[in-house]
């Protein structure tokens, strides 16, 4: 039996009491398979297999379902085949396993609501760079054998001290995160150790006081919003005073300009 949407297949397979029951397959509007396996009372029930929509078939993830959600074995597969996940499922959520890059192993332990939660971390090399316990640890991040982040970890995300690295290995961030995301205090570097930046973020972006530093030195002192300048502030060269007054959106509104201590202009700006 089939059912169809928009001319088009939507399901293919076996039925109970007009109920998908036994072995079906699913298709997008576009006709592509989706997925195949078995069904019970409706729902995905037994060993399925799901697909990418490009149209070429490739297994995304193949595995165990109750009710419709994973429940049991499973294993999630990359664009190239290889096993990304194999572990285990509970209502939809992975609970213990191991993961790989590029057929090697980069993870292995338990989860909690899908966060890496209890086990240990891997390079490319099969060395242990880090160990979560509860959800804790100190954790060093690699990305193709180059260290990008190391500091502490919190229900498998970046939670509290830490530090960020260029590709050459030099400093580019340390500060305080929040459930993944920079929140807190932070200071920002050039890739020479010359700092950049330094101030408050919120979700990732800077936001409530904070410097920005050039060659020279300090160059801009004052608020921030949402990762632009908002409020107030005062730019400088090389020591001297340049502007004070309000910012929007990064753009200055209205203010102040000196040069030599002496106001050159005061009042409001166009902004574009």
């Amino acid at each position: 039996m089939r059912e169809y949407y928009d001319n088009e297949e939507s399901f293919q397979g076996e039925y109970k009491n007009g109920v998908k029951n036994g072995f079906g397959k699913e298709f997008d509007n576009f006709g592509r398979l989706i997925s195949a396996g078995q069904y019970l009372n409706g729902k995905k029930h037994g060993i399925n297999r799901l697909y990418s929509i490009n149209g070429n078939n490739i297994v995304l993830f193949e595995g165990m379902y109750a009710n419709g959600q994973k429940n049991g074995k499973g294993t999630v597969f990359d664009i190239d085949g290889k096993p990304a996940f194999i572990g285990e499922y509970l209502y939809d959520f992975k609970i213990k396993g191991k993961e790989f890059k590029n057929g090697k192993i980069e993870y292995e332990g338990f989860y909690l609501l899908d966060n890496k939660w209890e086990g240990k971390g891997y390079d490319e090399q099969g060395n242990v760079v880090y160990q979560l316990i509860n959800g804790k640890g100190k954790v060093k991040e690699y990305i193709f054998g180059q260290l990008k982040f190391e500091g502490e970890y919190l229900n498998g995300k970046r939670h509290g001290k830490g530090k960020e690295f260029y590709d050459e290995g030099a400093l580019t961030l340390e500060g305080e995160y929040l459930d993944g995301k920079r929140n807190g205090k932070g200071k920002e570097y050039d890739g020479e150790n010359h700092l950049e930046f330094e101030g408050e973020y919120l979700d990732g972006k800077k936001h409530g006081f904070g410097r920005e530093y050039a060659s020279y030195g300090l160059s801009f002192e004052g608020e921030y919003l949402n990762g632009k300048r908002n409020g107030k502030g005062k730019e400088y060269w090389n020591g001297q005073l340049e502007f004070e007054g309000e910012y929007l959106n990064g753009n200055k509104i209205r203010g102040r300009e000196y040069r030599f201590g002496e106001i050159t202009y005061e009042g409001e700006y166009i902004v574009d």
